[in-house]
């Protein structure tokens, strides 16, 4: 259990990290911000959130000798993160933001980090959470 939770930990720090930077890259470019509503610590907070649930989630199928699930493990966490940004899509913004339709834009990418993060990561800890 204590290397799934390292797993997801690493996971969700590569999530936060490329979320932050996309953030920075984001509102440097287009002249946004919307740090009102979003920071890199709400986007830490998401990412190391997520990317544990995903490392409990196959460490539980590891445990009971469900492996063979994982595909459909994946499948399910894939149409969460697309389930997750109608949020976004649906937010309505503080009427003092400048440029509120450039938002979801911003977020909607980030939806897909950890999800991105954590596949990515899966091959090297393939057989260690056991």
């Amino acid at each position: 259990m204590k290397k799934a939770f390292l797993h997801g930990i690493i996971a969700g720090i590569l999530s936060a990290v490329a979320g932050i930077i996309y953030l920075h890259i984001y509102q440097t470019t287009l002249g946004t911000e919307f740090n009102k509503i979003i920071n890199p610590g709400s986007i830490s907070g998401a990412s190391i959130f997520a990317c544990m649930l995903m490392a409990i989630s196959y460490w539980v199928l590891e445990r009971f000798n469900k492996e063979n699930w994982k595909g459909i493990l994946n499948v399910v966490i894939a149409l969460l993160s697309f389930a997750s940004i109608l949020s976004p899509i649906s937010m309505s913004l503080p009427f003092d933001i400048k440029n509120p339709e450039l938002f979801p834009g911003l977020v909607i990418p980030m939806h897909f980090f950890p999800a991105l993060a954590f596949f990515c990561l899966v091959p090297f800890f393939k057989n260690s959470n056991s």
